[in-house]
């Protein structure tokens, strides 16, 4: 650490290969040091970073200096309002103008950065970053899609929507399936992803009438999107190798995250207990070590930290509220690797064209080795 404060340097100058990413720094619960420890974590394990970091100067400054990681990789835009959790969308649309959140997604809005990240209030940040960015044209509703720990090679599945809006219809699902298949291709490299349709059971009788319609609409588009439709899934289907993209409404969507989240959180609680419980069980929980440290890693909410937004004309990811250095560099990692692979710019190929271009395939093929 730092002994003394040093002036903080600006990001990098037009023409560096670093890619950009524009962070709202006060938007998280445990304040602007979580996020710009997240910010030095990931610039200390990819030289190729850049940050705008969008809050107070005076209160940056000196967090900044103090991380040897960010010197030269780091521009700070001084602002001073925040937008706070129980902030109404509505509000923070008329009045946001001079807060952290809308510095950072103006940043994307005008080119200077790749993709916005923010820990702030949720529907704020759909609501501004629909006013700032645009629905991509033909786009009805925005979502916003997660990764779920899995059990399939590439170790996540993609679910959406997740909270950007609880309502959805037949063409609404429709949409979701071609967005969270391009999605899968640029975020996951997976050239051929497996769609399904989350429903109450796999029966083609169950469930609502516009998921019903949205089973065959999805089914129909298969061929020209080149995705692989395997029809209805289950709650029970959401973490298995079955699915690459499991597609519902926000409501259904957001639900399962959070009962997710805090099933894996209970069962890291439950393990450390029994393993705490007597000295026989705290020996064998040496011995254990790795396997658990394993394990915990696996489990982890914060490592799978980040839901994307689609169907905007630009990127943003948003990272959990409570998101610590660990969750906030995870969001980071995702931001970088949706930027290297172009993905705002094949998302609105992909829903220009109403179905899945075949150049999307090609040119991920051809660039797979540096997404991974």
């Amino acid at each position: 650490m730092a002994t003394a404060l040093q002036p903080v340097q600006t990001a990098p100058a037009p023409g560096d290969a670093r890619t950009v990413i524009s962070v709202d720094a006060m938007g998280g619960d445990r304040g602007p040091w979580a996020i710009v420890s997240g910010c030095a974590r990931s610039a200390s394990k990819n030289p190729d970073i850049g940050f705008i970091l969008h809050g107070p100067k005076a209160e940056l400054d000196p967090l900044i200096a103090r991380r040897k990681q960010l010197k030269g990789r780091c521009e700070v835009r001084d602002v001073e309002g925040v937008v706070t959790m129980d902030a109404k969308p509505s509000y923070v649309m008329r009045h946001g103008k001079g807060t952290s959140m809308w510095s950072a997604i103006e940043a994307v809005r005008n080119g200077e950065a790749e993709v916005c990240i923010s820990c702030g209030n949720t529907g704020a940040l759909m609501a501004l970053s629909m006013v700032r960015l645009r629905k991509l044209e033909g786009i009805n509703r925005p979502a916003i899609a997660c990764l779920w720990p899995s059990r399939n090679v590439h170790g996540f599945n993609i679910m959406l929507d997740v909270g950007a809006d609880i309502r959805a219809d037949e063409h609404d699902l429709l949409q979701y399936a071609l967005m969270g298949t391009s999605y899968a291709r640029n975020g996951l490299g997976i050239i051929r992803p497996r769609i399904g349709l989350l429903n109450v059971g796999t029966e083609e009788h169950k469930g609502r009438a516009e998921l019903k319609v949205a089973h065959e609409m999805i089914a129909e588009a298969a061929a020209a999107g080149e995705y692989d439709y395997i029809g209805f899934v289950e709650g029970g289907d959401i973490p298995t190798d079955a699915v690459d993209v499991i597609v519902t409404d926000g409501f259904t969507g957001n639900i399962a995250l959070k009962t997710g989240e805090g099933t894996a959180t209970l069962i890291r609680e439950f393990l450390g207990a029994a393993f705490r419980a007597t000295p026989l069980s705290r020996i064998a929980a040496l011995l254990a070590f790795t396997s658990l440290r394993r394990l915990n890693k696996r489990i982890d909410p914060r490592r799978v930290n980040g839901g994307v937004f689609l169907g905007l004309n630009g990127t943003v990811v948003k990272s959990h509220g409570s998101a610590d250095a660990t969750g906030v560099s995870a969001a980071i990692k995702l931001a970088f690797t949706l930027a290297q692979s172009r993905f705002s710019e094949r998302l609105a190929a992909r829903v220009a064209s109403g179905s899945m271009p075949r150049n999307d395939a090609a040119e991920l093929g051809a660039g797979n080795g540096s997404n991974k």
